[in-house]
């Protein structure tokens, strides 16, 4: 089985191609060295390694006022990511169409402090219920909804583009002809596309500056807005604590496929949500992968509230898989973030219902044995401990109550098997650094299909490695290698209720 001496061999091999690439890397990288010191002169924008070293485009929304947003106006928020405070007087946001040239502008006044945001407050649709909150500047651009280019400068004459010498930071979004690398994702009018935190991460309080001159890798497209201004609680709050970077955020351990939110990559197209992130796939009308955080606070006294439903914050024109695609199929909507998870709000709750976050599992899979390592897992946490979880499908054609099925509905996958890994720690802090070689991390595979009921899940335990060679996926990918190492290879052994 997956124990046999040629998936043992897999694992090896995969393990020489990581560390081939690890060397490859470094050679690499000693290269642009070399060549950077003769010819850096040529790039008026070095890629960077991290967290931005200049003020930078924090987020971007153009669908304010229009039909089904909330808040009345669009908005440009930018945050300082250094320890010194900087003055944008003579500074200005200007805005083009996605293939238009810079006419629309507004000019900056005031300084933006260190760690600190500033609000800009643009057109509104005429629609929305919400206002904004007090912005530094107001100006009058209408931004698009979908698709666009934002330049800070500082100047406040109208630049030509990304490479222009003025221009301190740029973002492409949607279908926009110019950007940083390649533009991040499409809009809506309730979503906005925002940059990643200081460490790369999606992670509440850590800033919004992670900076490597690729917009396609350095922004997410959410739905969880949250404008912030000159009076917001400066991120991070103090300039020497230790930054955990990563702590409860659902793509803490690592982004398995590297998946990104351009819109041109429609098969591992990178989703953030408040509640979990995962990776859509929009040939398959499914998630390859959900991944989600859960500690004690997500766990409370909200009702299940199965309101399955369409994910409407996927890009324009992607299908949308609906409530009623799975009926009579023999298969489950089967929740990868469970919906019990997610009790200490009903709108968190409510999240897990969205058809993205399902894939069609069979009855016996999903009812008994899946659920029973759910029931588990909550458990762990009762018990003291925060989990950080993947799951997803892998391969084609299920068998659930009415037959074997390669896909159901208007062609969702049914996966030929399910997986599932767990990183179990105890609650705390600085989680990346508390993963070591004893850390527990139980890994499942369970056949789609009606037998898989026929034993507990502890009978379908697995190693990390096994599911790696089998998914192409690189999981922890945060943690140091000589620990992923060390804990990837193992078969977790441990209680089971």
């Amino acid at each position: 089985m997956l124990h046999s001496r040629s998936a043992q061999n897999t694992v090896l091999s995969k393990r020489v191609m990581k560390n081939f690439k690890r060397k490859t890397t470094i050679l690499v990288c000693s290269s642009l060295v070399f060549f950077g010191g003769a010819f850096g002169n040529l790039f008026n924008k070095p890629a960077q390694a991290a967290v931005g070293t200049h003020v930078v485009i924090s987020e971007v929304y153009g669908g304010g006022g229009n039909s089904g947003s909330s808040y009345k106006n669009d908005y440009i928020e930018l945050y300082n990511p250094t320890d010194s405070s900087v003055s944008l007087s003579g500074w200005s946001i200007q805005y083009a169409s996605s293939t238009g040239t810079f006419s629309s502008i507004t000019n900056l006044t005031g300084t933006i402090s260190s760690h600190q945001y500033y609000l800009i407050k643009e057109a509104s649709g005429g629609g929305g219920t919400v206002d904004l909150p007090t912005s530094d500047v107001t100006g009058t651009i209408n931004l698009s909804a979908s698709s666009g280019k934002v330049a800070l400068a500082n100047v406040t004459t109208s630049v030509s583009g990304s490479t222009s010498s003025n221009v301190v930071d740029f973002v492409g979004f949607g279908s926009a002809n110019d950007s940083e690398t390649s533009p991040t994702g499409t809009l809506s009018a309730t979503t906005s596309t925002e940059r990643k935190d200081n460490n790369g991460g999606t992670t509440q309080g850590n800033g919004n500056g992670w900076d490597t001159n690729n917009n396609a890798n350095d922004f997410v497209i959410t739905s969880s807005l949250l404008p912030q201004n000159s009076s917001s609680a400066a991120e991070p709050t103090s300039q020497g604590q230790t930054q955990t970077g990563t702590d409860n955020d659902h793509l803490g351990l690592g982004n398995p496929s590297g998946a990104t939110s351009n819109t041109s990559n429609s098969n591992n197209y990178l989703m953030v949500k408040p509640q979990y992130d995962l990776s859509y796939n929009n040939s398959k009308h499914e998630p390859n992968w959900v991944s989600w955080h859960i500690g004690s606070s997500d766990l409370g006294s909200a009702a299940r509230q199965d309101d399955f439903r369409a994910d409407t914050t996927l890009p324009l024109g992607w299908y949308q898989v609906t409530t009623s695609e799975f009926s009579g199929s023999g298969f489950d909507r089967g929740h990868m973030c469970p919906s019990a998870d997610r009790t200490s709000t009903v709108a968190n709750n409510s999240a897990t219902f969205l058809m993205s976050n399902m894939i069609p599992q069979a009855p016996n899979n999903n009812e008994v044995t899946w659920a029973n390592l759910e029931d588990y897992s909550r458990s762990l946490v009762s018990a003291g401990n925060e989990l950080y979880v993947i799951s997803g499908g892998y391969g084609s054609g299920g068998t659930g109550s009415n037959g074997y099925k390669t896909t159901v509905g208007n062609g969702v996958v049914v996966p030929a098997q399910t997986w599932k890994v767990i990183v179990v720690l105890p609650n705390g802090s600085n989680d990346i650094s508390r993963v070591t070689s004893s850390t527990r991390i139980i890994a499942v595979l369970l056949p789609n299909d009606q037998t898989a009921s026929s034993h507990p899940w502890s009978y379908y335990r697995v190693s990390v490695d096994s599911i790696e060679s089998l998914t192409g996926y690189d999981f922890l990918s945060s943690v140091p290698a000589s620990v992923q190492n060390a804990i990837e290879s193992k078969v977790d052994n441990g209680a089971t209720n």
